[in-house]
């Protein structure tokens, strides 16, 4: 286990150092000049510009650019912010409870929603079971922006249940209000997924031989589905789940752009509308490490619900 973990943890390290040069470079080089947004369009005479671009070293080569910032982030240091004019870690830290409240509340809903609706269509063949694939089919073909739009439409503006984008919510059950319908939005399609997955496994586990058997020795019907299908059932729904809740922080740009709510997708958005290199830089990097440590935990948490994969791993390695 230790040797999985130390080589787990020197791929995040590969992976974080190859993500970080190649959105370096990518945001260098993408049409645009910096120093056109360092002014504000305010008129500058070339010493002024030839200033600016000293100042952040924008003259040097990538490579050396790339090196340097480098540098600065093993010591903690990941800039500073040429549009809000604060160091990028403090900037990270006023956005960072929003978006995470946020996925938090959408995973939940994905979780149950998904779930919920995947057993119920396993369980009862037939209308519901149709009316579900249904459903599920509808939601995962919807995009977030256009249920961000329906949603606004029909609960804010036509019912008044919701407030609509932007506003400044007051206490913890006052921001969750706000946060209903971007979390909605974001859990949708990815809520869809999920239940046809835990649809699939749940066929899957009710044709075993081994739940025939419980059925047939007179096991009730509820303690075959906990015991025997469900918890069976839970390793490719867990591991789909994982990669879903690390989706759900990569799409969060369009729901925050969408209800203005102000987190670090929105803050994605304008960065690099405003080449803004160093919030760009950190703000993938975090994504990126978020994705990695997500599925490092489900591939951790994989053979505690479900035995097999361990028994199997146990017989690949001594074979």
């Amino acid at each position: 286990m230790t040797r999985y973990l130390l080589g787990r943890l020197a791929g995040l390290l590969g992976v974080l150092l190859v993500t970080s040069f190649v959105v370096f470079a990518t945001v260098h080089l993408a049409p645009g000049n910096p120093v056109t947004f360092l002014l504000h369009g305010r008129p500058a005479t070339p010493e002024t510009v030839a200033a600016l671009r000293a100042e952040h070293h924008l003259d040097d080569p990538v490579a050396v650019q790339y090196a340097g910032w480098l540098g600065d982030a093993l010591r903690g240091d990941f800039g500073r912010s040429t549009q809000y004019h604060q160091d990028v870690a403090t900037l990270l830290g006023t956005r960072l409870g929003g978006t995470f409240l946020l996925v938090g509340y959408s995973a939940l809903l994905v979780a149950v929603g998904g779930v919920g609706l995947g057993v119920l269509a396993a369980l009862r063949p037939g209308l519901v079971d149709r009316l579900v694939l249904i459903g599920t089919g509808i939601a995962t073909a919807t995009p977030s922006f256009v249920s961000a739009i329906a949603l606004v439409s029909l609960f804010s503006v036509n019912l008044g249940w919701f407030p609509g984008p932007g506003g400044t919510p007051e206490g913890l059950a006052d921001r969750l209000h706000h946060l209903t319908l971007p979390a909605v939005a974001l859990a949708t399609t990815f809520a869809g997924l999920l239940a046809r997955v835990t649809r699939s496994a749940m066929l899957d586990e009710l044709g075993r031989e081994h739940v025939d058997v419980a059925r047939a020795r007179g096991v009730a019907g509820r303690t075959v589905v906990r015991r025997h299908v469900l918890r069976n059932g839970l390793g490719p729904v867990v591991t789909v789940g994982g990669t879903m809740l690390a989706g759900l922080l990569v799409t969060t740009s369009i729901v925050e752009t969408a209800f203005d709510v102000p987190g670090l997708g929105s803050l994605l958005v304008q960065s690099v509308t405003a080449k803004d290199f160093a919030v760009v830089q950190a703000v993938t990097l975090l994504s990126v490490a978020v994705f990695v440590l997500v599925n490092l935990a489900v591939d951790l948490l994989a053979p505690l619900i479900d035995p097999r994969l361990s028994l199997l791993t146990h017989g690949e390695g001594t074979s």
